[in-house]
Parts: structure tokens; sequence; C-alpha cells
């Protein structure tokens, strides 16, 4: 397998050139000027509301089929499954309410702790509003585990959803996904699968993972901030939204209110291209997607290893809660004795950017019990640098001395 070219890919993001060592990656990534010249290029058209009778409808609907054709590449589904959405916050609600309809007293719903809460309380507020039942897959705080040692109890023949994140986004657990998945199916339920994070360190194929709806959010992965829903199109022909009556019933456009910004789905398919042409050798974009995944993981991985291997040898001035065997290049840790903001703000100060909170993971941080109200999060992205890991370092161990 061919090297990767670190030095020439960081010189597609402008915003490197501020001197800032970028951790703060789970959150969102920097941008490549491609993905920021696609959204201009669109927006400044020629432009207008999609159609067939002039330029600038066809601009407008030439940008919707690509974004479908890439995003049905990058995620392995058909590109009527594909769903644009504002973020994946937008699109779980949207989806709770149009699955939720039918449910009542005697269903059940699965969620887990070590989730975003943006795949929790949207199908628990579901529930609650329908008289079903909540369900929980716990996970093992000292080694960041799911435990899924009751799974055949908690999924059963009354369960309808089960909503699991295919890697965690405070943790960087990666979850069995598929295992959870086959006993839903095999109870009858829907799996709802938050990938957000997932989707940024991992080659995605929807049906291997066996999701019936998987969510991501290209703004974790160089694009522009929106979500993606992936579907089977017969699944999502089976789903009723609430929508005004002169809409399209078309699939998937029925799932997407107003205009769309025709601007930002052009920017998410230069961001999928991006990855793509990271790949060293020729073939269609899928599978020079997973090619380029495969290098940045080996990537990414070998900068977490640097770092967990030399926040070790910092003793307990530092607790490492990012244990999982399968995990993505996320550390999240805490600091016995000091808060984490502060040590944040420190780093901050040497243009070292590491946030400091829970990151929405509301159940899986107090799950954690940790004496602090916030953790440092320190995230691998492709454009991390061994020289931002240097100064990552140097920067801490100021901060504990």
């Amino acid at each position: 397998m061919a090297a990767f070219d670190l030095t020439a890919f960081r010189a597609q993001f402008p915003s490197l050139g501020s001197g800032i060592a970028h951790f703060d990656g789970p959150g969102g990534t920097q941008t490549p000027v491609r993905v920021g010249e696609a959204i201009a290029r669109t927006l400044t058209g020629p432009l207008s509301n999609r159609g067939v009778s002039a330029a600038s409808e066809a601009n407008a609907e030439a940008a919707v089929a690509a974004f479908r054709r890439a995003y049905a590449d990058l995620l392995g589904c058909a590109p009527e499954g594909v769903v644009y959405g504002r973020s994946a916050t937008q699109i779980t609600y949207d989806f709770s309410r149009h699955l939720s309809k039918d449910w009542g007293p005697g269903d059940e719903v699965v969620v887990t702790r070590l989730d975003h809460d943006s795949n929790v309380r949207p199908w628990v507020q579901a529930a609650e509003r329908a008289g079903a039942t909540v369900r929980w897959i716990d996970f093992d705080p000292a080694t960041a585990e799911p435990d899924l040692s009751d799974l055949d109890a908690v999924v059963n023949g009354r369960t309808r959803l089960v909503a699991v994140g295919a890697a965690a986004n405070l943790l960087g657990t990666r979850v069995p996904v598929r295992t959870i998945a086959d006993r839903a199916h095999e109870a009858g339920a829907l799996v709802y699968v938050d990938g957000v994070h997932h989707a940024a360190h991992a080659v995605v194929d929807v049906r291997e993972l066996g999701a019936d709806f998987y969510v991501c959010s290209p703004y974790k992965f160089l694009g522009p901030h929106c979500a993606v829903l992936a579907a089977d199109p017969a699944l999502l022909e089976t789903i009723a939204p609430d929508k005004p009556v002169p809409s399209t019933d078309a699939v998937p456009e029925r799932f997407e209110y107003g205009t769309l910004p025709y601007e930002i789905m052009a920017g998410a398919t230069e961001a999928v291209d991006v990855l793509a042409d990271l790949a060293p050798e020729g073939g269609d974009r899928r599978g020079r997607l997973a090619a380029a995944r495969r290098l940045l993981e080996e990537h990414e991985t070998a900068l977490r290893d640097r770092v967990e291997a030399a926040l070790a040898g910092l003793g307990g001035a530092v607790r490492v809660h990012s244990r999982a065997a399968e995990r993505t290049p996320t550390l999240f840790m805490t600091f016995p004795g000091r808060r984490s903001a502060d040590v944040s703000r420190f780093l901050a100060g040497r243009d070292v950017l590491a946030p400091a909170g829970s990151f929405y993971a509301y159940e899986a941080f107090a799950r954690l019990g940790v004496d602090d109200t916030a953790g440092l999060r320190v995230g691998m992205a492709p454009y991390t640098a061994g020289e931002d890991v240097d100064r990552l370092l140097s920067a801490l161990t100021d901060a504990l001395r």
C-alpha cells in the first residue's frame, strides 16, 4: 500500500496556516479549499430551484443527483435511499416522529448509554409520548465496552426500534452493531444507527452493519455542516411523514422539507471526492474510498498510539477513559485533582485546541462518574501531524506540572 502524503494533504487546508494544532476533529474537522470552492461555484451559479427549463435549474438538479451518488458510494447504499438533513440531531428527531406514529403502550424502544444524546433523547421522548417503554444497553465505565450480557432480554418481541451508535463520540468505543442488529431483526425491530463519529474513521457499509437507518454528518469528515441518512428505498416507501400537501411524495424527497441548499450539497459531495482522491490506485469511487480510509486509519491510529504511550508515562496525573479494545483515534481523559476545563484553557494558550466538555454524551458522561464537570477530548483527524502531537504532549506536560 502506498504511503499517505500528509504534507500534500495538509496543503489543501488554508486554516492550518493559523498555527493551531487541531485535536477538535470529533466536533468537526477543518475544511479543504476544494470544498469551499465547490460551495461558491454552485451558489454563484447560475442557480435556481430544480427544473429542466434553464441551465440554472439543471445545475440544481445536478447538485442533488451528485450528492446522492457520492453518499451512496461512501455508505454502500442506493442513491435513492440517501436523505439530506440539516444536522444529525434534526434528521433523527424527524425520523423519531415518523416512526413512532403507531407506537403505543406495550411497545418498547432500546437506546444505549454510550451514545450522543441526539440518538437517545429523540427516541426516549417519542416513547414517552406514545406510552412505550424505554430499555437501555449499558456499558462498563472501567473498560468503555458495551455490556451485551442481557441483550436477548433487553431486545425482545415487544421491541419496535433499537437506536445504537456505531462509535461513541465521547469515548471512541467501536460498538458491535451487527451483533445488536441481528438480535433486533430476529425480534422484528428496526435498527437506527448513529454513524456520525463512525463514518469519520471507518469504511461504512450499511448493509454489512445491519442498519435499517444510518445517519452521518459530512462536517466530521472535511465537509460542510449538514447530515445524511441512508436507508433502503423500499423501507422509506413504507414511511409516511407529515409534510405540505403540494410537496412531492417521491422517495427520498418526501423527507426533505423545503428548498434544498444545493451549494451545501455540492460541498458535501466534494468532501467525498477529496477523500477518494487519497487512494493510491484507480477504480470506482467506492473502492477508492475504502482504500483511502485504510490509509487514514493507519495514520490516525499511529498518532493515537503515540499519545496513549506518552499519557501512560504521566502516571496518576491523567486518567484515560477510552479503553475499549476496538476504538477510534479519540481519547477522553480527566485529571484527578484538576479541572479539565483549566487544562484545556492552558493548551489553547499554546494554540493546541483540545476542548473540554461532555460533548452531548449526557448518559455516557454521567455513567463514568468522574469528579469533574467535564473531560478533555483529544481526536486525531486525517490532517493531524506528528508535530501537532509533539505540541500537544509538551503542553499537557507543562499544564500538569
